[in-house]
């Protein structure tokens, strides 16, 4: 099990920045792959972001690239998501999510991921 907490959210203004974390417990926490997805009303959970088990491989949606940056602390066992010039749409509960894996293939199917987070709401105003 790799119980995992999300934070950071909150409602900022759009061109603001937000940096969302999850913290995750267990030893192997640098086994795991990482991602952050995204759920707004009425929609389906979308990929944004993941990182490799050792950092050196990450991907991003086409929505968020240039503005979002995954990374990871294996060390803290905590990964964060650096969310600039953030718009509307952007909207959404955030989970972080993981997969066990020594891999530098990264999925970006739900489906893939073993274990979630509970959310945190991200609310950009126009």
């Amino acid at each position: 099990q790799v119980p995992l907490v999300e934070s950071g959210g909150g409602l900022v203004q759009a061109g603001g920045s937000l940096r969302l974390s999850c913290a995750a417990s267990g030893r192997t926490f640098s086994g795991y792959t990482m991602g952050w997805f995204r759920q707004a009303p009425g929609t389906e959970r979308e990929f944004v972001a993941a990182i490799n088990w050792n950092g050196r491989s990450t991907h991003y949606a086409d929505s968020v690239k240039g503005r979002f940056t995954i990374s990871r602390d294996n060390a803290r066992n905590t990964m964060y998501l650096q969310m600039n010039t953030l718009k509307p749409e952007d909207t959404a509960v955030y989970y972080c999510a993981a997969y066990l894996s020594g891999s530098t293939v990264v999925l970006r199917t739900p489906v893939a991921y073993e274990y979630w987070g509970q959310g945190t709401q991200v609310t950009v105003s126009s």
